[in-house]
């Protein structure tokens, strides 16, 4: 069988209607203490990845993981009908409902402690890239890639987000994406 976590769910490609059944989620606490659900083996290596980045003195919050399509469309409207917001960040940074990354349980939005202060804006995320660069180099040893690189925009749909990560199922597969600075499309047409 095809290693099931090279999905692909982006704005072209919709999510499949049985995925919940080909993966298994479990059910967490992320960093608001709300109950949230992501991919099992997902959620095990990001413990491993959380642990590692703490030695080196960096702390990694999980923000989000697994929405379902009803969340993302609520999501979705929040953000539109935000004054401060509206549709142009919606485009950028929201993926339309049944074409979320998120829809899979192996996408993740982290956040940043400092100081005892959760960093979880993405102005003030896009601008600490010295932390995000530490925790992007380890990334694929934990089977994690970036999933939205700056500079490929027109390949992926989506802004540059330091902050999203996915699950990819193979530290192998990871290092070779992470080390041709590929996106998960790309990788997967080669």
């Amino acid at each position: 069988m095809r290693n099931k976590y090279l999905v692909l769910v982006n704005k072209k490609s919709k999510i499949r209607d049985d995925w919940e059944d080909i993966i298994q989620l479990v059910r967490i606490k992320n960093v608001w203490s709300e109950d949230i659900k992501i991919e099992k083996e997902t959620y095990k290596q990001y413990i491993s990845l959380e642990k590692a980045l703490k030695e080196d003195g960096i702390n990694i919050k999980l923000d989000s993981a697994y929405r379902s399509v009803q969340s993302q469309q609520e999501l979705w409207d929040k953000w539109v009908n935000d004054p401060e917001k509206g549709l142009a960040y919606v485009k950028k940074f929201v993926a339309a409902p049944g074409y979320s990354e998120h829809h899979t349980g192996l996408a993740i939005d982290i956040c940043l402690e400092k100081d005892g202060e959760l960093i979880y804006d993405n102005d003030k995320m896009l601008a600490d890239i010295e932390t995000f660069l530490k925790i992007h180099a380890k990334l694929a040893d934990y089977g994690f890639i970036l999933r939205y690189l700056k500079g490929k925009e027109d390949t992926t749909g989506y802004s540059y987000e330091p902050w999203h990560i996915r699950y990819v199922g193979s530290k192998k597969i990871a290092k070779e994406i992470m080390e041709n600075n590929l996106t998960l499309e790309e990788y997967l047409t080669t």
